[in-house]
């Protein structure tokens, strides 16, 4: 990375964490990087934590697509995000200094809520009600009415998010080569009056996902950004698509995607 010297670095400021990261600082600076504190003068953005630290990360520094995002985990393993272990050092900088590293490229989500300002996610978005009742959700592709759902919500999931909370209700794990979106039910009702597939399905990147929300009294859902949640009153229409903005992270020449899933479920 000889034209990437400006680094950020990410993390919770706990009295531990920040003993470790003083020491990456200064070894970054012993191999003529720049450390700034301020995450707009960044061309590398480090984050030190675990999955959740590294969605943080890029919500919180805006899905830069001028930078390259590098995970670091504290936890004593690798993860989906993390190519790199704040224990082995010596292992990242070998990496970084004779080019072992790839830079690969993770689509999202673009989402509306009622046809005002886009949001991005990593992950997914979900859609869910805030209280014990359900609720009742128009489903459109592109303008094709295709299904009346009634349940505690849906997740609309990128492929790199497959294997996060999509995974966990049983939803496919989609390699991230293919651009696509994935949506998943949580706990449809179905019968004489409500149908829907009952699937997880995936739509390809030119297809348009609009969730109608029937306004029957249960129309403030939490919407959930990743790891982030909002409650919006009154939302009549979220629109998804795959998005143009991709996120380049580093990743190790031996660590695929699926190496990965095999590593953190097999």
């Amino acid at each position: 990375m000889p034209d990437r010297r400006n680094l950020y670095f990410f993390y919770e400021k706990s009295k531990e964490l920040i003993q470790k990261v003083d020491e990456l600082k200064a070894l970054a600076r012993d191999y003529q990087f720049t450390v700034v504190t301020d995450h707009l003068k960044a061309n590398i953005i480090v984050s030190i934590g675990d999955d959740g630290t590294f969605l943080q990360a890029v919500r919180k520094t805006n899905f830069r697509q001028d930078c390259l995002y590098v995970g670091i985990s504290t936890t004593g393993s690798l993860s989906m995000y993390c190519d790199f272990d704040i224990k082995d050092i010596d292992g990242l900088v070998e990496a970084m200094t004779t080019e072992q590293i790839e830079v690969r490229r993770y689509p999202t989500i673009e989402v509306s809520v009622d046809n005002e300002a886009a949001f991005y996610c990593l992950n997914e978005c979900s859609i869910r009600s805030p209280i014990i009742r359900t609720f009742v959700i128009d489903v459109y592709i592109d303008d094709l009415h295709f299904e009346t759902f009634r349940g505690d919500g849906m997740i609309v999931a990128t492929p790199t998010g497959s294997t996060a909370y999509n995974k966990s209700v049983n939803g496919a794990v989609v390699d991230p080569l293919l651009p696509c979106i994935q949506v998943s039910e949580l706990a449809s009702l179905n019968n004489n009056q409500y149908r829907t597939l009952g699937s997880s399905f995936i739509l390809s990147e030119q297809r348009k996902l609009s969730l109608k929300v029937v306004q029957d009294g249960n129309d403030f859902p939490i919407i959930g950004m990743d790891n982030e949640a909002v409650s919006i009153q009154h939302v009549e229409k979220i629109d998804f698509s795959l998005s143009d903005r991709k996120i380049k992270t580093v990743k190790l020449k031996n660590n695929s995607f699926w190496e990965k899933v095999k590593r953190s479920f097999l």
